[in-house]
């Protein structure tokens, strides 16, 4: 009996084996299958306190600011738009017991630490005049959703500090002392900190000439007058503040300080103290004024505000994991709360010339305290679902800048998005910053963002508020990138002071005509910058093969004759294809205004962009949509020489494609050696002559374009695909499954980490191709025009 049990047993793996194989095989080869459907598994709804440091911020941190790629060597935490954030103490350092690590501050536009910590603790027993020594507690360092808990456990007593914001400039300290012996314990606390006042960047070292002044219950540091470009922000008006509950006594000397409370504290047997400390960062008078008027009323309020931040972020993972298919897939939970977390640190409120709250691409990276068009439309896209006023402001705070008919410096693009926004402006538009971006625009995605948003929250009032402004950025399009006038799209260039030859002391060059001598590299180097793909294959200037005269610079003038702005020879099809998709959503967002008319005239205009896309774009041999080359003399050329990248499926997620080339289109990316790499979806094909896996977009994995190929599967019915490539996003990126944090792209080979991290927008994509796919079937892509 035992011998016929292990047979049937052995048979029955066997066979399952054997089916495995043979579902791998056919998935493999291209052929479309069925996706079985999901049993419901119960399970508690994932509270705030089942995520403990889901994301290592531990640090020890240096005036040194940078590692690897100007990128922050430490993770750190900051919430509600704060412009500067924490640490927890690396355990290994004795140095840093008792306090937060940092703070990191944002200067304006770049990071730099403040302190290696500059608010710990000593606790001395008055009755035997000894200080507790941390170094022989038990401790525990954690970050929860929201909110950094340091706890130490000695003999005596039990330390912990609770550390949460309660606005856009604080942060709020609760230091709590349980008495575990039998007698009562009388204390003195004292707290202590040492500037850095300099910030190494690796190239230069800055004397940040701050002060330390006594206040009446802390300490205070003064900031000086820096506007180092390409380095350090501050003015005499910056300030850091510590305001404690307590009366204390300050002694400064040079860059140290200590606050000694005045009084000694008694804590009966088995009871409880605590004691409060607000701690603000703030860059005008005005905004210091009013977070110091409100510390005391934070202090007071301690009890409800550290209640609300734990409602506020559990309604965060409520609305993340309301779908109840969530159960099926808890391996997944922690890095969608990563995303949450990831994207949460990023977000920036107004400050400077930032009217509006928005998320930057990295808090972590120090060409990044800014915000960019595109990564704020994908952001949002994300953030609505559990942020909705964050992601409506993310959108406004880029058509702040929206450029009108008035603009004194760029009145003939009225209508567009520049790239990039700063705390400081150029200074040309009246600032003193570099950062400062209106050289080109990005992808049109704004109509998208705003379109999911609504879906998300049926705002029409919101709607109402962005459609005019859609409609202008669109026409922009059609007016300042379309050469030929043939109503498909190019990317391009504004003219720019950046366009022109410079000579050995940056001064524009003339031509003997006394014209500026146009640098097409520059223009070049911006209408790449505006595809948002930098360094990709099929931008660059030499082209591929003998009869590719590779990328041109073409003028675009108005009826007068004016140049109004520079085009590359190549119709996009990524471009006009996101055009379609916003013609689709424009559709919808008018149909929803009962703008009928408007409606019409966007299905019109779409079907003459779908029709050009798929006779001109499309190559049958290789089952995949390029670029077109043009020219004035009207020739084109399909650009297949250049090879495949992540623009071949962008018709697919916006739903113009016909069935027959979309699923020409999936067997490119489901294939090993194209796109179906360990991490799939690179921004080359592996076969592409120019595929180098770390290259930036020569080969790297970016998290935006892979999600829009998993939607694109999703579209065509290829879900089982789009969940198996989804899958393997989240469990072949390095440390995302673990304590590590989400890189801005990765290698497609290995999987490593690239670039900077702690980015915003692969944070929004993994956190959508959860909700949208993994545990459900939807994507974000337009429906206003049916396939």
């Amino acid at each position: 009996m035992k011998k016929k049990s292990y047979w049937l047993i052995s048979l029955g793996v066997i066979l399952l084996i054997v089916a495995g194989i043979t579902a791998f095989n056919v998935w493999n080869q291209g052929e479309k299958t069925e996706q079985a459907p999901e049993l419901i598994v119960k399970s508690p709804k994932p509270k705030v306190a089942n995520f403990k440091n889901v994301i290592d911020i531990s640090a020890n941190p240096t005036e040194n600011m940078y590692g690897n790629y100007d990128t922050n060597r430490f993770n750190n935490f900051s919430d509600l738009g704060a412009w500067h954030g924490y640490y927890l103490p690396d355990g290994n350092t004795p140095d840093l017991l008792g306090g937060f690590a940092g703070p990191v501050i944002l200067a304006e536009e770049y990071p730099a630490n403040l302190a290696t910590t500059f608010d710990k603790i000593q606790v001395t027993n008055d009755d035997t005049k000894t200080i507790y020594d941390l170094r022989e507690a038990s401790t525990d360092f954690a970050y929860y959703p929201g909110k950094l808990v340091q706890t130490y456990e000695l003999d005596d007593l039990t330390l912990q500090l609770d550390l949460v914001f309660v606005s856009n400039r604080s942060a709020l300290i609760k230091t709590k002392i349980t008495n575990k012996t039998e007698q009562p314990l009388h204390l003195s606390l004292l707290w202590q900190g040492t500037l850095f006042n300099k910030l190494d960047d690796g190239s230069d070292q800055i004397d940040l000439k701050q002060t330390l002044a006594s206040t009446a219950n802390g300490i205070q540091v003064n900031f000086s007058n820096i506007r180092e470009m390409w380095t350090f922000f501050s003015t005499t008006q910056t300030k850091y503040s510590i305001h404690h509950d307590l009366p204390v006594t300050n002694v400064v000397n040079q860059n140290t300080y200590t606050s000694q409370a005045k009084n000694v504290i008694t804590i009966e047997p088995m009871k409880d103290f605590a004691t409060y400390a607000v701690e603000s960062y703030t860059f005008t008078n005005q905004e210091f004024q009013t977070e110091k008027a409100r510390w005391d009323t934070y202090i007071a309020d301690q009890s409800t505000l550290f209640q609300d931040n734990t409602k506020r972020w559990q309604t965060y993972l409520d609305k993340t994991f309301a779908n109840k298919n969530m159960a099926n897939h808890p391996e997944y939970q922690n890095a969608t709360v990563k995303t949450i977390e990831t994207l949460t640190t990023n977000w920036r409120s107004p400050a400077g010339a930032i009217k509006h709250d928005g998320i930057v691409p990295s808090m972590s990276y120090k060409w990044f305290i800014g915000l960019w068009s595109w990564d704020s439309w994908k952001e949002a896209v994300a953030t609505v679902k559990f942020n909705p006023e964050l992601a409506k402001n993310s959108i406004r705070a880029l058509f702040d800048y929206q450029i009108q008919k008035d603009d004194p410096i760029l009145p003939q693009d009225s209508g567009a998005i520049i790239d990039a926004i700063f705390y400081n402006k150029t200074p040309e538009r009246g600032g003193d910053g570099g950062n400062w971006n209106e050289r080109n625009s990005k992808p049109p995605l704004s109509a998208w963002a705003v379109w999911n948003i609504y879906k998300e929250t049926n705002d029409t009032d919101f709607l109402k508020e962005m459609y005019p402004k859609l409609v202008a950025y669109h026409e922009w399009w059609y007016s300042n990138r379309d050469h030929n006038k043939n109503g498909i799209a190019e990317y391009g260039s504004m003219v720019s002071d950046a366009n022109w030859k410079k000579d050995a002391n940056d001064n524009n060059i003339k031509d003997a005509n006394g014209h500026y001598e146009r640098n097409d590299e520059a223009i070049i180097e911006a209408a790449a910058w505006e595809s948002g793909m930098d360094n990709a294959v099929r931008f660059d200037k030499d082209g591929i093969g003998k009869d590719d005269p590779g990328v041109l610079v073409l003028e675009n003038k108005d009826s007068n004759d004016k140049v109004i702005g520079y085009s590359i020879n190549q119709e996009s099809v990524d471009l006009n294809a996101y055009l379609y998709a916003e013609k689709g959503f424009l559709v919808s967002i008018a149909e929803q205004l009962s703008k009928e008319d408007d409606a019409t005239k966007y299905k019109k205009d779409a079907k003459k962009i779908q029709n050009y896309i798929e006779k001109n774009m499309y190559d049958k041999d290789t089952g995949f949509y390029y670029d077109l080359q043009i020219s004035d003399d009207n020739k084109t050329k399909l650009l297949v020489n250049r090879g495949k990248g992540t623009e071949g499926w962008i018709p697919l997620w916006a739903n113009l494609s016909d069935s027959d080339k979309a699923a020409n289109v999936r067997k490119n990316m489901l294939s090993p050696n194209k796109f179906n790499t360990y991490m799939p979806f690179p921004t080359a094909s592996k076969d592409n002559q120019r595929f180098r896996a770390t290259e930036y977009w020569r080969g790297p994995v970016w998290l935006d374009q892979a999600l829009f190929g998993v939607e694109a599967l999703q579209n065509y019915g290829y879900k089982p695909d789009a969940t198996f490539l989804s899958k393997n996003l989240f469990n072949h990126a390095d440390g995302l499954m673990g304590n590590g944090p989400i890189h801005e792209n990765y290698d497609p080979l290995t999987g490593d980490g690239l670039s900077t991290k702690n980015f915003s927008w692969s944070s929004a994509a993994y956190y959508l191709m959860y909700q949208n796919t993994i545990i459900d079937d939807k994507t974000t892509s337009q429906t206003g025009i049916k396939k």
